[in-house]
């Protein structure tokens, strides 16, 4: 009898253990837990707060990488900056020269336009203007190898403070065309539409017979709708490289 009580007692000593553990367990749950009393119309709600340790100093605290804005962000029109350098890729057009501007803004310590295509102006004015802010901001130009410049192109090319051309590079030059479709060679030699362009070359360094001469053979190698590309030796002959 005695024996048969005994373990009747560890039985329930046993079921009271468990019991006791699976409270435990489920007390924070049910702490966190909102409570509605019965016919009551609020929730209460116990919170069990904890407290943590501060991460020591040494901790390696998790930094987003730098921001780098993308390539676009640092393009102006044709102009695609890259260190020092400028980058030419397109024509030029009405808003260039502001673009230009700006861009010399950005980047005062640019030194070098590599002109690497551009088939010309769809605005004469707009060009040879942006041509000498090119030459009074100092810059130099370079048609690198593969490179390929024409037309109003070449007008910008030659406001370099310095100019060079590599092996491979291509200089096409023709007439020019006026809104009413007349080329150069249709208007006398001494007529005032041609002054723009003599004064420019002149103000780029030529004597004035050489731009003439330079101005003359670029009109009569190929009408406006052609092209003539340069050879090394009208190159120099023009003194278009300039060191």
């Amino acid at each position: 009898m005695n024996t048969t009580l005994s373990r009747l007692f560890a039985v329930s000593m046993d079921r009271l253990a468990d019991g006791l553990r699976i409270a435990l367990i489920a007390l924070p749950i049910l702490a966190a837990a909102p409570v509605r009393a019965e016919g009551l119309d609020y929730v209460s709600t116990v919170t069990l707060e904890e407290e943590w340790e501060e991460a020591p100093a040494s901790f390696a605290r998790l930094e987003a990488p730098a921001f780098e804005a993308p390539a676009a962000a640092r393009s102006f029109g044709p102009f695609r900056v890259k260190g020092d350098v400028v980058e030419l890729v397109g024509a030029v057009d009405a808003d260039t020269p502001a673009r230009f501007a700006a861009m010399l803004a950005a980047h005062p310590g640019l030194r070098r336009i590599e002109m690497i295509e551009c088939p010309g102006s769809e605005d004469d004015d707009a060009n040879l203007a942006l041509a000498r802010m090119v030459r009074k901001a100092g810059l130099e130009t370079h048609v690198p190898a593969h490179g390929s410049i024409r037309s109003g192109g070449v007008e910008l090319f030659l406001a370099g403070a310095k100019r060079s051309i590599a092996p491979g590079a291509e200089l096409g030059v023709h007439s020019w065309a006026d809104s009413d479709g007349l080329e150069a060679t249709d208007y006398a030699a001494d007529d005032p539409v041609h002054r723009p362009y003599l004064d420019f070359y002149t103000a780029m360094g030529m004597a004035a017979d050489t731009a003439r001469a330079f101005y003359d053979f670029t009109n009569r190698a190929a009408p406006f709708d052609g092209l003539h590309v340069m050879t090394r030796a009208e190159i120099e002959r023009f003194g278009l490289v300039k060191g």
